[in-house]
């Protein structure tokens, strides 16, 4: 090592210097095209692996977040009722949780019944429907699934109290 340091200091040749540091700075250079081929290959087999199942949760997650919204805007329908002595009328809808619907509610509306001010659209872009009776107790509150359309299945699958018309 001193006859190295010398020959820096000195402004020498490097050519004296010992056989193991020019072996090291040889493997200093880089990955070669095969190791980063085969890392590569392996995230490649991982997403592929993977992914399916990740896809599917999203879908499941899409349906449970639409139930709960449900369940939400039936409880804002509830308020509506107790403080009006009424559901909202077909013509109304939901839309009446957020703005008065006027006419005979228009001194006991204490709305706006849903946090923000506005209705949601459930998970999948289509906007909630809704009738003054369903075909279980209560108004029908519901959303078509994934296609946007009556009836389904899995993410398709119609969710909530459905009308009665159905």
């Amino acid at each position: 090592m001193v006859a190295r340091s010398e020959a820096l200091s000195s402004g020498g040749d490097l050519s004296a210097t010992p056989k193991r540091y020019k072996a090291k700075r040889r493997g200093d250079r880089g990955y070669s095209l095969m190791e980063v081929l085969i890392v590569v290959a392996i995230i490649g087999l991982l997403v592929t692996l993977v992914a399916p199942q990740l896809f599917g949760r999203l879908d499941q997650s899409r349906v449970t977040a639409a139930t709960a919204q449900i369940r939400m805007l039936r409880s804002a329908v509830d308020s509506f009722r107790l403080d009006n002595g009424r559901l909202p009328s077909e013509a109304e809808g939901l839309a009446a949780l957020v703005v008065s619907p006027g006419n005979d509610v228009a001194e006991t509306w204490r709305g706006p019944y849903l946090d923000g001010g506005r209705l949601p659209a459930d998970p999948w872009g289509n906007p909630y429907g809704y009738a003054p009776t369903g075909v279980s107790d209560g108004p029908a509150i519901y959303s078509y699934g994934s296609d946007g359309k009556p009836g389904g299945a899995q993410t398709a699958k119609d969710l909530g109290n459905l009308p009665l018309a159905q």
